[in-house]
C-alpha cells in the first residue's frame, strides 16, 4: 500500500489540475473488480511509472467501511457482521473524498485494516490524477454517488466462480470453511442480489468473466488513453444532458494497449487486502 503518512497534509501548495475522468467499476464480492483495475492500469503502463508521477489512479469503496462499534467489531470478528450491506460503509465521507477528487483536489483517504476490522490512524495521500478507478460491490448504490462517474463498468462473473474465488482467499488468510461458507450464505449472497446486482442497470459497459474477457477491456484501455491523450474534454459534467448522464461515444474498433503514458505528478493506492 503505497502510503504518504499517517494524517499529514501535502507538503506541496495545491495547484490547478484539469477535473479527472471518473470511472466506477461494480460487481459482486469477488468478480474480479480490483483485477480488472489493475490490468487496465498494466496495459496503460502505469505500473512502470513513480507513484507520485502516475495519472491514472485506484481507489476501493472497502477504504471507506464505518468505525466500528465494540460489539460490531465483536461480531465482525466471528463472521457475523454484515459488511456486505450499504450502511456498512461510511457513504457521507465517501461522497465527500469523491466530491473532491472530481474538483481536482488533493484529499486523504482512510486505511482499513481487515484483520481487526478497524480505521487506522493512518491516511493515504492521493494526488489529482487525469483518470480515477473507484472500484467497489456497492458504488452505484447511492444515486449522488452513481451520478458522479462519467463511466460505469460493471464486472459479472458466475457465481459459483466468485464463491470459489472467496473460499479460497478467505482460508489463505486463516478463516474457517464453516465461517467462510456461514457469512457467505447469511450475508454476502444476499445482500449480493439485494443491492448490488440491481445496480447492473446502471452500468455502461458490462463486462462478462471479468479480467478474462481481454476485448472488453482492450477496448477500455483504449478509450481511457484516449482520453489521456486530450479528448477528456468531451467528456466533462458540463456535456452531460438533461438526465445527468454523459455524451457517450463508441468504442474505438482498435485497442493498442502498449502506450506508455507521460509521467505527470501523481499517486497511486495499492490494492488492499480485503473481504470484497
Amino acid at each position: 500500500m503505497a502510503s504518504a503518512g499517517g494524517g499529514a497534509g501535502p507538503a506541496e501548495p495545491e495547484r490547478p489540475h484539469p477535473k479527472p475522468f471518473l470511472i466506477g467499476v461494480s460487481g459482486g464480492t469477488a468478480s474480479g473488480k480490483s483485477t480488472v483495475c489493475e490490468k487496465i492500469m498494466e496495459l496503460l503502463g502505469q505500473n512502470e511509472v513513480d507513484h507520485r508521477q502516475r495519472k491514472v489512479v485506484i481507489l476501493s469503496q472497502d477504504r471507506f467501511y464505518k468505525v466500528l462499534t465494540t460489539d460490531q467489531k465483536a461480531k465482525a470478528l466471528k463472521g457475523q457482521y454484515n459488511f456486505d450491506h450499504p450502511d456498512a460503509f461510511d457513504n457521507d465521507l465517501m461522497h465527500t473524498t469523491l466530491k473532491n477528487i472530481v474538483e481536482g483536489k488533493t484529499v486523504e483517504v482512510p486505511t482499513y485494516d481487515f484483520v481487526t476490522h478497524s480505521r487506522l490512524a493512518e491516511t493515504t495521500v492521493v494526488y489529482p490524477a487525469d483518470v480515477v478507478l473507484f472500484e467497489g460491490i456497492l458504488v452505484f448504490y447511492s444515486q449522488d454517488i452513481r451520478d458522479m462517474f462519467h463511466l460505469r463498468l460493471f464486472v459479472d462473473t458466475d457465481s459459483d466462480v466468485r464463491l470459489s474465488r472467496r473460499v479460497l482467499r478467505d482460508m489463505k488468510r486463516g478463516r474457517d470453511l464453516e465461517q467462510i461458507l456461514t457469512q457467505y450464505t447469511t450475508f454476502v449472497k444476499p445482500a449480493f442480489e439485494e443491492f448490488c446486482l440491481p445496480t447492473k442497470k446502471y452500468a455502461d459497459v458490462i463486462i462478462p468473466r471479468g479480467v478474462d474477457n481481454m476485448v472488453a477491456i482492450n477496448l477500455i484501455v483504449q478509450h481511457i488513453q484516449d482520453i489521456l491523450n486530450g479528448d477528456i474534454c468531451k467528456w466533462q459534467r458540463g456535456a452531460m444532458n438533461g438526465h445527468g448522464r454523459t455524451y457517450k461515444r463508441p468504442f474505438p474498433e482498435q485497442a493498442e494497449s502498449s502506450n506508455v503514458l507521460a509521467a505527470g505528478k501523481r499517486s497511486h493506492l495499492e490494492s488492499s487486502s480485503r473481504p470484497h
